[in-house]
């Protein structure tokens, strides 16, 4: 299950072979302070992109809801079912209540928290597919999961309920996502989708007595690594589960490509018996590249406690350095036209294309033409033209990639 937090990242994910897409509208999910919601009036264009692949949508609605959200609610829920999108991810009663009234499919959130057999049970009235808690150990996932098929629970639709958990991604200090450090500090709610990540900061200890400060060496106290599983996804598979959540709908149209590629590539991998160490290897080498802050495997190993990053932002070991815009493509020469409106740009260099329509191309320019003249570098301000394979648009973004130590922060 891929994230996806606009037409761009929805593209990557389904040019790189993901079989469902998670995304929010507006209010009322967990990313709500994301700059890349899509809103309600587009329900209808990711449908139709995801339903012409095969793969189910799911819209996130799964935020701390009040009164007043009560018509909001209703209101999503209606075009949800009026857009045909497959399901909603929930975690309030109010929610599923009403989604079950419209006979609207729910999947439960991992902001329930569910922990054990029992709380599987009670929510299989409502739902077919659950989130588990992001701190269970592999087996503790395999008792639920062996306990749903031994007691033969059914979701609403007559069929065993699925377990679904996260794969990949950041990892937040709060149990499940349940946290008030942001209200406390911000008065912005992390439980109404607002975190501020105040928690990704490096903190200092003060001795309220004698006013000594301590200043904790090399840690994010409160910052966790992010997960990844890649390393163990056969364990993680043997469990039981039926669906591996991958973390990131506010990520680049880049992060969403390459992580679902590479979980892609294992999981057919580990179904066709070519699961090797030497490809795990291979796969955590390209998902170095996208945003991270280092990995870890989370609880599922046993780790009693967080293993927490030693830096602020990004371990990514390459960056993208804006470069311009598309202009035109030439479909019978396989010709793309690009304005450079910064940086410089060599043949020979990696590049990065991505667009609502295109979703992301990466390749390495091979030639190039610079105002119709054949060229080795291009320069701010040149048209350029060079050899792709696959159309871009006018509205792409053209990026280079270069190693992470060449840019400046």
């Amino acid at each position: 299950m891929a994230p996806a937090g606009g037409f761009d990242s929805l593209q990557a994910a389904l040019d790189n072979g993901a079989d469902s897409v998670y995304f929010g509208v507006d209010q009322l999910n967990m990313r709500a302070r994301a700059t890349m919601n899509f809103t309600l009036g587009d329900l209808e264009e990711i449908v139709e992109r995801c339903e012409a692949k095969g793969v189910k949508t799911y819209l996130t609605l799964n935020t701390i809801v009040y009164n007043h959200d009560l018509s909001l609610i209703k209101k999503v829920i209606h075009r949800v079912k009026e857009a045909g999108v497959t399901a909603i991810i929930a975690s309030d009663q109010a929610i599923i209540g009403y989604a079950k009234s419209q006979d609207v499919e729910v999947h439960i959130s991992t902001q329930l928290n569910i922990t054990n057999i029992e709380t599987v049970r009670f929510y299989s009235l409502f739902a077919n597919v659950m989130v588990l808690s992001r701190e269970l150990s592999l087996r503790q996932v395999k008792e639920i999961c062996d306990a749903i098929k031994k007691e033969n629970i059914l979701g609403p639709d007559g069929e065993l309920v699925k377990i679904e958990v996260f794969g990949h991604g950041a990892l937040c200090m709060a149990v499940s996502g349940k946290c008030y450090l942001s209200l406390h500090t911000s008065n912005s709610s992390a439980n109404r989708g607002a975190c501020v990540q105040n928690c990704r900061r490096k903190y200092k200890v003060i001795d309220l007595e004698d006013g000594h400060e301590l200043e904790i060496d090399n840690e994010y106290i409160m910052s966790p690594k992010d997960l990844c599983t890649i390393d163990f996804l056969d364990q993680l598979i043997e469990t039981g589960i039926s669906v591996l959540k991958i973390e990131g709908r506010g990520r680049a149209p880049e992060y969403v490509a390459t992580v679902i590629k590479c979980y892609r590539e294992a999981i057919d991998a580990y179904n066709e018996g070519t699961y090797t160490k030497e490809k795990v290897a291979e796969w955590m080498k390209r998902l170095e590249t996208v945003y991270n802050r280092g990995f870890w495997g989370g609880y599922y190993l046993g780790q009693k406690l967080g293993e927490w990053t030693d830096a602020s932002g990004s371990k990514a070991t390459v960056k993208k350095v804006y470069l311009g815009k598309g202009m035109h493509y030439y479909s019978k020469a396989k010709i793309g036209q690009f304005k450079i409106e910064a940086q410089q740009l060599k043949v020979g260099d990696k590049i990065l294309i991505t667009g609502p329509t295109t979703g992301v191309i990466e390749t390495t320019v091979k030639s190039m033409r610079v105002d119709d003249v054949e060229a080795d570098v291009a320069t701010r301000g040149s048209e350029i033209t060079i050899p792709i394979d696959q159309v871009i648009r006018a509205s792409d973004k053209l990026y280079k990639i270069v190693p992470a130590e060449e840019v400046k922060d």
